[in-house]
């Protein structure tokens, strides 16, 4: 079982977004002092809900601040980036650190996003399995291009000249020239089997619960097993972990301050067409998270972990540790994740 931490930045009611970002990285430095497997780093645009904007160059940053530490994205919002230049910096950081980057993609929202970037609607509607395999093609071929020409009205959201893949991820130094590791942030059965008829690992949300997650795996070994694919992959399971000597002062310690954040931060998502959005209560929210994640005394938060790994099969876990909002708290909480729940999970 391998236990990382994910890393929101989230902005908390009276913070400075300098701040956040200074807890943002010494998450990844303590994170792998205290002997965790990884840190996944995720990307908002435009809200304090998570004040980085580029999961993938925080992530170079992590990767240049530490040796063993694996870090990956969870995720580059692909709508919003073209799938060649996200490639590029994939395959750079997996060249450079010694084969430590994973890159997790997936759709976003219908966010404002889209209108600032120039993707549109369409780009999140319906794109993202097209992007998704460019990026891929990027990540395995020696040269790109695509069936519409330049200046054609083909049916592509890219159409360009065959080009060389410049650095190939292939030709690390001492690796298996796979190139980095892509997984596809999955929330519902069309994104399952889109990953699925891909062969690649899916991150799943906070949100779910082990039920909810045991029947995507399902589906996804059963539409994986039929597209040709091995039925078992390494998911990652997005949760939250908050450890005290009492359960119920961990549970305090995030009742205190994640509904704060959450107010603040989703209240500030705007969508592109206008549409309404349905927000989660603020402190039901917490309390689920709660309930859900390993948040409570050491002994309570390996159970979970390791009743959830039973029930669904994941063996990786990217769990948020920050829902303090305080630096110290966060480092500490990060420390003993790592002296006393993790070495009893094998």
């Amino acid at each position: 079982m391998r236990v990382g931490a994910f890393v929101l930045a989230a902005q908390f009611p009276g913070q400075g977004q300098g701040e956040v970002l200074h807890r943002t990285v010494r998450t990844a430095e303590v994170a792998e002092e205290a002997g965790l497997d990884s840190v996944w780093v995720a990307e908002h645009h435009f809200v304090p809900y998570g004040v980085c904007p580029s999961a993938v160059t925080l992530a170079a940053l992590m990767l240049g601040r530490t040796r063993r530490l694996r870090v990956g994205t969870a995720v580059s919002v692909l709508p919003s980036t073209h799938p060649v230049a996200l490639g590029e910096q994939a395959a750079l950081l997996h060249l450079t650190s010694e084969e430590r980057f994973t890159l997790g993609v997936g759709r976003g929202g219908p966010w404002v996003d889209l209108e600032v970037f120039g993707g549109g609607l369409d780009a999140y509607e319906n794109r993202f399995p097209e992007d998704l395999d460019l990026l891929r093609r990027w990540l395995t071929e020696p040269r790109v291009g695509t069936a519409a020409a330049p200046g054609t009205a083909g049916e592509q959201r890219y159409g360009f000249r065959e080009v060389a893949v410049v650095p190939r991820p292939s030709e690390s130094l001492d690796g298996d020239g796979k190139g980095p590791e892509v997984i596809v942030a999955c929330t519902s059965p069309a994104s399952v089997r889109l990953a699925a008829e891909r062969g690649l690992p899916m991150l799943l949300g906070m949100h779910c619960g082990d039920e909810d997650k045991a029947e995507m795996v399902g589906l996804w070994r059963r539409t994986a097993r039929a597209a040709g694919h091995s039925p078992e992959a390494a998911h990652v399971s997005a949760g939250v972990c908050q450890l005290a000597d009492r359960t119920a002062d961990a549970r305090e310690t995030l009742l205190k301050a994640m509904p704060g954040w959450f107010k603040q931060g989703l209240d500030a998502h705007v969508t592109v067409d206008g549409r309404k959005r349905a927000m989660r209560d603020p402190v039901a929210y917490t309390e689920l998270l709660c309930d859900l994640h390993p948040v409570g005394t050491p002994e309570l938060a390996a159970d979970r972990l390791a009743a959830t790994s039973e029930r669904t099969g994941i063996t990786r876990f990217a769990l948020l540790t920050e829902g303090s909002g305080d630096l110290a708290a966060t480092e500490e909480n990060l420390r003993r994740l790592g002296a006393e729940v993790v070495p009893g999970l094998g």
